[in-house]
């Protein structure tokens, strides 16, 4: 199977990842409540203009506006029969970017939770869950896709269902979920046992790993659980910028692009080899993200008093909670829009 993530992995060693969809957009007009994925038909200039921030910015990889294509988020907006269209129409906005850019981008096709409970808990059975994933990855792929990326997810059976998909339509995948409760995902998945998810399957993914959840810090001791799991598959982080804060009624991001920078040195200290920022990461954060990138040199894997005293206190778990000791040591023991 071809894949150009692992060439451009092997070439560059650390790849740099986007930024922000949802609140970047947000910014650029996208109204409360309206589906990111109809401005890939509605305004394909502005997502065409996101995606060229970002690459002017340094990113390696960036990310289709498709988090929400699959016909079970899509319904909740009358566009359940528009799944193979306007996901392929989001790989080609990012396509044209990145060809246009005169060096080599990836195209990831952004591919989030379907927003329904699989059974037992839910109604929705794994097959129909690997059916609407197909669905929507046989448009990403049509519109020049170079990897899949399953991302925010909480569900291992999810997770699953979705990197069979991937494997059905013949193209490399990754996945990354969100462990935004209490140090585990919603549905319980510790990140010590992100490596076995996929086990058995007829492909391995290129990249597991990490992203959104809650603030920097919490992310980075997550990483360093996964990174300790001692899986094969190289390691994603994709952290929210700082902390989400309420100013009014309006969300914003903490961190400056400063703490992102230095996020991206204890990233790369503790394994991580693609790096990027997901809620509240803006362009100029990631210009200060590409030039820590470049700078840094790998060091040892950081302690969470290291994290916690340069980046800020965890705030959705204790270490003893994160399940590494002060020495970074391991012990065995919500949509809405992507960023």
């Amino acid at each position: 199977m071809h894949n150009p993530l692992n060439a451009l992995l092997e070439k560059k060693g650390v790849l740099l990842a986007d930024g922000a969809t949802g609140t970047n957009l947000f910014a650029m007009g996208l109204a409360s409540g309206e589906a990111p994925e109809l401005w890939n038909e509605s305004a394909p200039e502005k997502v065409a203009t996101l995606h060229k921030g970002f690459v002017d910015a340094g990113s390696d990889i960036i990310l289709t506006n498709s988090f929400g294509g699959t016909r079970h988020r899509l319904k909740l907006h009358d566009a359940h029969d528009r799944v193979h269209e306007l996901n392929r129409r989001a790989a080609e906005i990012a396509r044209e970017v990145a060809d246009a850019s005169g060096r080599e981008v990836i195209v990831a096709g952004s591919v989030g939770p379907t927003g329904e409970l699989l059974v037992p808990l839910g109604a929705l059975t794994y097959e129909e869950a690997v059916e609407a994933f197909v669905e929507q990855m046989e448009g990403l792929r049509a519109g020049g896709a170079d990897v899949l990326w399953i991302e925010t997810m909480s569900s291992p059976d999810e997770i699953r269902a979705a990197a069979e998909a991937a494997i059905q339509v013949g193209m490399p995948y990754t996945f990354t979920a969100s462990f935004d409760t209490a140090g585990r995902t919603m549905m319980g998945l510790h990140p010590k046992d992100i490596h076995g998810v996929t086990d058995g399957l007829a492909e391995a993914p290129v990249a597991v790993g990490a992203n959104c959840g809650v603030g920097a810090s919490d992310i980075l001791a997550s990483l360093i659980e996964m990174s300790s799991a001692k899986g094969d598959a190289n390691l994603i982080v994709k952290g929210n910028c700082g902390i989400p804060e309420f100013r009014g009624a309006e969300i914003h991001y903490s961190g400056t692009p400063e703490l992102m920078a230095d996020y991206v040195r204890l990233a790369i200290d503790s394994g991580a080899r693609i790096i990027g920022g997901c809620c509240g990461t803006s362009n100029e954060h990631l210009k200060a993200m590409r030039a820590a990138l470049d700078e840094h040199v790998k060091s040892a894997t950081p302690t969470l008093h290291d994290i916690t005293s340069r980046i800020g206190p965890m705030r959705n778990k204790t270490a003893n909670e994160s399940g590494a000791d002060a020495g970074g040591s391991p012990r065995r023991e919500r949509r809405r829009a992507r960023g």
